[in-house]
This record gives C-alpha cells, structure tokens and sequence, in this order.
C-alpha cells in the first residue's frame, strides 16, 4: 500500500519528533505513546491550512509531554527505589524495527549519539529531572533544538519573555546543582565539557577490556578501569532486585561483579553496545536480558555505571536484539 501524504509528512518529521518527546520524557515507551496521540491528532487535522507542518507536529508533540510529564513526575515520586530513563540501546548488527507506519524505529546511529552526547546521556537526562515540565520544554527547545524565542512562545503560548524566565530560571536550577556535587542518584558535573574529548575508539577500547574482565571475573582488570569513587545506581522498579542506595568504590563495585559470575558461571554473559551515547553492556543471564548497564568516563576510567534492571525498561531493547 503506498503511503498517504500526511504519513509521509508524519513519518519525515517523525524523528525530530521523537527526540523532543524521548528528551522530556527519559522514557522511550511515554515517548511512542506520544507519538502514536500526535499521530491521531494529525490524521484528524486539515493540513492544507497548517503554514508549517513540522511546526505544528513539534507543538502537539511538546504540550503533550507537559501534561504526561506532569503526570509521570508524580508517579516517580512513588517509584521504588531509582528511576533511570529508558535505554536506546544501538548494536551494529541489529535490524532495524518496524513502526506502524513501516519506517525504521532503530535508535540512532552511535555516531549521531555521540554527535549529541551531552543531551541523550543519562547524566543529562537525569538533571532535566530536577525541572518543572514548562521549564524543562523551554530549555529544550533553546539549548538542544536551537528554537529561537518567538517559536518557543508560539509552542508554549506564552510570552517571548515569559519564555527567556524559564529557560533562565532553568539555567540556574541545572548550574546550582552542578555547584553543590551532590552524592545522590544524579550526575555528577553532568554539563561541564570535558577538558579533552574521548575518542570513540579509546571508548570501544575500554568497552571491550571491561567486558572482558567482568566476563572472565578478573578482579584486578576491573580495578585498573574503574576510578577510586566510582559509583553504581542500579533501577529495578521494584519488581527485581536492585540496590536501594548507590554504591560506591570501584573496589566494592568490582566485587560485585565477580560475586555475579562466581554465582552465575557460564549462564551469564555480556554484549557490548552503545547506550545514550555512551559505551554499555548487556547482560544476559540464560540467555535472558537481565540488564543495560550504562557506563560514564572520565579521565580514561568508568566513573559512573547505570544500571537498568526494572522488565519494562528492557522490553523494546530485548525484541530489537532479538531481531539482531
């Protein structure tokens, strides 16, 4: 069947789209949901007298993640223990999924998430978290999309300077955090620009002797890789297992991982991938994902690892590796 017109318009814009909602949400599942309600909305609009498609798709698709954020920033007060966004997991050798439209659904190349490294990483989203769902949107759209002012207003249908006070008032949220270095489950100086950028072959380089180290339980490797004070979050939504509180050192955090594979042996087993930007592992247990790990750098070493354990997070990364 040959595609519509307004699918064809739709499915253009769509990853445009999706990177608004996945950066507002942290969720890959609210962000399809928000798609799939703008994508109805569309099909119902009369887009002969829309001036601007894409315009229009990127409002519907922005006030709609206001109200669902609103709402799920208040379901993640109740979450047990952690909450990490979704994984967009990207592997080389995977196939592309399909969406109902028939267009590729695969995350986005490692190469264009490293070009956006800043905003995808769970560090950055992380941060976002601490922003209330109009500054959050404002934020966005004026320091990752590069909307200018008059757009952000039309979007939000506010003033051109109500819209500079959010931002603004979002710029001081972020910088305050930054400031104080708290030790909880967000990042660590999440916006400050690495001193020398990290090459992504130096990345695939400790990628794979990390892999290689909790695979074969080497305990002394692990160290070697791990920064003194890094830190472990692990997500488990409780309905698995996870770590109530963060857990620091990367000699207790090496200990874990060759207390896994002394329980495990050979039933466990880890993939290399690229998560949000940044070097990952997933791990299966009998064949089964049982987690995505997300692992942050800084000087040469793993100073941060994410780890998303909660069965809902890893659903959409379990059928894309299955078509791999």
């Amino acid at each position: 069947m040959v595609a519509s017109a307004d699918t064809e318009i739709f499915t253009k814009h769509r990853p445009r789209l999706f990177g608004v909602a996945y950066r507002m949400l942290g969720s890959r599942s609210d962000a399809d949901d928000v798609l799939q309600d703008a994508w109805l909305r569309w099909h119902g609009q009369d887009t002969a007298v829309l001036a601007s498609a894409e315009a229009w798709l990127v409002t519907v698709v922005t006030r709609l993640c206001i109200d669902r954020l609103r709402q799920v920033q208040q379901e993640r007060l109740s979450y047990v223990g952690h909450w990490l966004p979704e994984p967009l997991v990207d592997l080389a050798d995977a196939a592309p999924e399909i969406d109902l439209f028939g267009s590729a659904m695969l995350a986005p190349s490692p190469e264009a998430l490293l070009e956006q490294h800043s905003d995808v990483s769970f560090a950055y989203l992380l941060l976002l978290e601490r922003l209330k769902p109009e500054e959050r949107a404002a934020f966005l759209l004026r320091e990752v999309f590069d909307n200018d002012y008059p757009d952000i207003a039309a979007i939000l249908q506010k003033s051109e300077a109500g819209c500079r006070q959010l931002v603004h008032r979002a710029r001081e949220r972020l910088a305050r955090h930054e400031e104080t270095g708290e030790r909880s489950a967000t990042p660590r100086k999440p916006l400050r620009a690495a001193s020398s950028p990290v090459s992504r072959e130096a990345h695939d380089t400790l990628l794979q002797k990390f892999m290689q180290a909790v695979q074969s339980g080497e305990r002394e490797a692990m160290l070697g890789l791990l920064a003194e004070d890094a830190r472990l979050i692990g997500d488990g939504g409780g309905k698995v297992a996870s770590f109530p509180h963060p857990l620091f050192s990367g000699a207790r955090i090496s200990w874990l991982y060759y207390a896994n594979i002394r329980r495990f042996g050979e039933r466990i087993a880890y993939r290399a991938a690229w998560i949000n930007g940044s070097p990952g592992l997933l791990r299966y247990v009998d064949g089964k994902l049982e987690s995505a790990q997300v692992l942050e750098t800084d000087n040469g070493l793993i100073s941060e690892i994410y780890v998303v354990r909660n069965p809902d997070k890893l659903a959409a990364i379990a059928r894309q590796t299955l078509a791999a």
